[in-house]
């Protein structure tokens, strides 16, 4: 068994457009000096200029009387809850994008990614195969709509201890490569603006016309802002079956950022059975004076090809 440790740190980030110390054996606390409340309210914000209402899910631990409480666990399962208003753990939630819970994990340095879909057991606890792929710091956002409530997205901080190496961000690129896939970005997000972003898929040249749906879509988009990890799922413009949109070889989202930075963007879609992810760095606006270099490799963290994407950087269920 061990301790997965909730660690409410909050930061401020993304509009709602979009959403160390190590031991041995078990996780461990790393309590940030601004640390959200599990009352709603919220510790002082960290000098970006965004109001509270403006404040998106997964930045949060607590939100509109919602907290996301981490569960004990044997070392090869995460588990959690999310307590109500009524100080219970919830236990009714509404089907979105065809699952009751979309769970995504991301190293802190934003080199590991995972978008899974835990079981609910009768007790309010979600369980699902851990998706921690390697030490670190990590931050895993629960995105749910409770029966009767709002669409939340709630986040907490999670240490797995080891040896840990930090990987710089890879350098901005408007293409990509995944299982013998190459995807391109059309497009940049803007700053306050709603603005289109396409990705097209192709394979040994040919683009591939005959994506499958997965999660009632397309393709899913998840974007994180460097430093605070702000969060943004999105979903594409048009729906499989729709009788106006095709599968492939083009996605289009429609996203806007709240400001200047770099973000990781994360698109998967499903071909051939088994679902992949395309990982992309794109800078909007002018990054802060004070962010730190991006690295070299325009492709970003080498995919494992596996088909259960085991490594940090991919992984599905």
């Amino acid at each position: 068994m061990r301790t997965v440790t909730r660690l409410a740190g909050f930061a401020v980030g993304l509009a709602a457009v979009f959403g160390a110390t190590y031991g041995i054996g078990r996780v461990v606390d790393r309590t940030p000096a601004a640390e959200s409340r599990h009352d709603g309210g919220a510790a002082p914000a960290t000098g970006i200029d965004e109001t509270a209402d403006r404040i998106p899910g997964g930045l949060l631990v607590s939100d509109r009387g919602y907290t996301l409480e981490t569960v004990d666990a044997p070392a090869d399962e995460f588990a959690f809850r999310v307590v109500g208003p009524d100080g219970r753990p919830v236990t009714r939630y509404d089907v979105a994008h065809d699952k009751r819970m979309h769970l995504i994990v991301a190293r802190r340095d934003l080199s590991g990614f995972r978008h899974v879909h835990p079981e609910l057991t009768p007790d309010g606890t979600w369980r699902v195969d851990t998706p921690l792929a390697g030490a670190g710091q990590w931050r895993a956002f629960a995105d749910f709509v409770p029966t009767g409530g709002e669409a939340l997205t709630l986040g907490v901080d999670v240490t797995v201890p080891g040896e840990l190496t930090e990987r710089p961000l890879p350098a901005p690129s408007t293409s990509t490569t995944v299982d013998g896939y190459t995807v391109t970005l059309t497009g940049a997000p803007q700053p306050g603006r709603t603005s289109p972003l396409t990705l097209t898929v192709s394979r040994d040249g040919q683009p591939v016309t005959d994506l499958e749906p997965y999660l009632g879509a397309y393709g899913h988009l998840v974007a994180l802002r460097r430093g605070d990890l702000a969060y943004l799922h999105v979903h594409p413009d048009g729906a499989p079956g729709d009788g106006r949109t095709p599968p492939g070889p083009a996605v289009t989202f429609f996203a806007e950022v709240p400001s200047a930075g770099s973000y990781r963007l994360y698109l998967d879609f499903r071909h051939g059975g088994a679902v992949h992810t395309a990982e992309f760095t794109v800078v909007t606006g002018t990054p802060p004076a004070d962010a730190p270099p991006t690295g070299d490799d325009p492709s970003g963290p080498a995919p494992t090809g596996d088909a259960d994407h085991g490594t940090p950087g991919h992984g599905h269920n």
